[in-house]
């Protein structure tokens, strides 16, 4: 029956920190939603409600630029910047529709980026970058100018949304290095149509975009997830390790208590 009772017990306290975990949400973490619901709103064309999420949002992360972890300068201005745009597009008489949805997806995505460390959405949006981008390299190849110029302005249209999101999780050389090679392909695009040399950017393109999302696929698991994986497994060995301890002394009395009998 103690045996029971310990089996018992151990799971409570398996299932605990999980549980605990669950509830807890950071500051950081509401923002995200509220971002997610302004994002909401945008996409339903209720352009007043996420105006007043996003005035909402304001106040709160004003609240908490001053917690025991602020955020840098640079996430600061980022935050600001993609709040900004996102706002105009609330509020804006005369803006597109694909537009404001654009504005809105590259805030959401900059919030998820602060408020997860593992997987930030923005590397969802891998299909249409890479789809976009090949389209436009083979129409290169092809010499075929119209489709290059039309592929390559929507391949760079979505690097805009992702793009201040990335600021936040990618090294700045690996951003850097990226910049220069799309700045000098939109700069020379006739020579690339024309030149089998200057194509060349295009595979050194192509082959850095695979290792940024790459890179962000292989990136290690959650801390939380490992503190709650690894306090899980100490808990079940202590208890399992304790009823094998109770199981040993109980077989040790009972050997004892047969031998005392045997002798009488």
């Amino acid at each position: 029956m103690k045996f029971r009772w310990l089996y018992f017990l151990a799971i409570i306290m398996m299932l605990t920190p999980i549980s605990v975990y669950a509830e807890q949400q950071s500051p950081m973490e509401k923002l995200d939603d509220i971002s997610d619901e302004a994002l909401q709103m945008v996409k339903f064309q209720r352009y007043e409600d996420a105006k007043k999420l996003l005035d909402y949002f304001s106040d709160q992360f004003t609240s908490i630029t001053g917690t025991e972890e602020p955020l840098s300068m640079d996430e600061v201005r980022i935050v600001n910047t993609s709040h900004d745009e996102a706002m105009e597009a609330a509020v804006s008489p005369n803006m597109k529709y694909e537009e404001r949805l654009n504005k809105l997806t590259k805030f959401r995505l900059v919030i998820d980026a602060l408020a997860t460390s593992h997987q930030p959405l923005w590397t969802e949006m891998e299909g249409q970058v890479m789809s976009a981008f090949h389209q436009a390299k083979e129409a290169a190849v092809m010499g075929d100018s119209a489709h290059f110029y039309t592929n390559f302005n929507t391949f760079l249209s979505l690097y805009n949304v992702i793009y201040p999101s990335m600021k936040i999780d990618v090294p700045v050389e690996n951003i850097q290095r990226i910049d220069a090679r799309i700045d000098y392909i939109n700069e020379y695009r006739s020579q690339v149509l024309s030149d089998a040399k200057s194509q060349q950017e295009l595979d050194a393109l192509d082959t850095d975009l695979k290792n940024l999302f790459a890179n962000m696929e292989d990136d290690e698991a959650d801390p939380s997830l490992w503190w709650v994986i690894i306090s899980t497994g100490s808990i079940i060995i202590m208890t399992l390790s304790y009823v094998g301890w109770r199981k040993y002394q109980g077989d040790k009395e009972l050997k004892k208590n047969r031998s005392r009998d045997l002798k009488d």
